[in-house]
């Protein structure tokens, strides 16, 4: 049987949850299982095709998720935009754990990851200047705002292997670089959607302030159970944001 969507989106468990009415299928690619099956879902008169990078149950670790898979999965059902949001450490005094960032550039501080379709004999050189898509962009940022969510329009993510948190030295480091947030998991995911032509956008949930803020001791680095619960205490209003974002997309 063949199956088709309007939208994907990457993300944690959540969005299959807020509706009885919904389609698990299985994907296969060529370059093997995405992370998990992918549950479709009628919002209005839109389908979403939503998969969780990490697996349902979260197991799988950043540097280990098959992020050609998954964006393959998602391009053969014919989604037109892919809306991807992750959880972030603030770099930033002013970015906030439960603010929203709408980024608009990455850095690539990853190894060892399979980040490119265009293997031999098909050898392609694309601009990933501007990564993220501006109209989207926008759109998400208008999103927030009606849904009185803080959020900040563009940043730059820098993306670290995982699973390991930032010591001290390497946050601070990517605060010189001009980095904004970090994160484990916008590359090579945002990439390949520039090279499979799918528009995409990040919002980003900032769950806590990385390594600790220079000057500022009473800011400790991040736990674990740090980001759980300021995800927990936010779940809300990323499907709120993210449910939005899908009604005002023209697909």
């Amino acid at each position: 049987m063949y199956y088709s969507a309007d939208i994907g989106v990457i993300g944690g468990s959540g969005l299959y949850e807020l509706s009885e009415d919904v389609k698990k299928i299985e994907v296969d690619t060529p370059y093997g299982k995405p992370s998990d099956d992918i549950s479709l879902v009628k919002v209005g008169a839109k389908t979403v095709a939503f998969l969780p990078r990490h697996g349902r149950e979260h197991t799988i670790n950043p540097s280990e998720i098959n992020y050609r898979a998954n964006i393959y999965a998602l391009k053969s059902l014919g989604v037109k935009a892919i809306i991807s949001p992750c959880c972030v450490g603030s770099l930033r005094f002013d970015i906030k754990p439960g603010d929203f960032v709408v980024t608009d550039q990455f850095i690539n501080m990853t190894s060892g990851r399979k980040d490119t379709f265009f293997e031999k004999p098909k050898v392609n050189h694309i601009s990933s200047a501007h990564p993220y898509d501006q109209k989207l962009r926008v759109l998400a940022m208008e999103s927030a705002k009606e849904c009185g969510i803080t959020a900040h329009f563009g940043g730059t993510v820098v993306v670290i292997n995982g699973p390991r948190f930032s010591t001290v030295a390497e946050s601070r480091m990517f605060a010189m670089m001009g980095a904004d947030v970090v994160n484990m998991t916008q590359y090579p995911e945002g990439y390949l959607c520039l090279e499979q032509e799918i528009p995409v956008v990040n919002i980003a949930l900032t769950t806590d302030y990385d390594a600790g803020l220079e000057d500022h001791p009473d800011i400790k680095p991040v736990t674990n159970e740090d980001v759980l619960r300021v995800l927990k205490e936010n779940e809300t209003k990323v499907k709120a944001l993210i449910f939005k974002l899908i009604d005002k997309l023209e697909v």
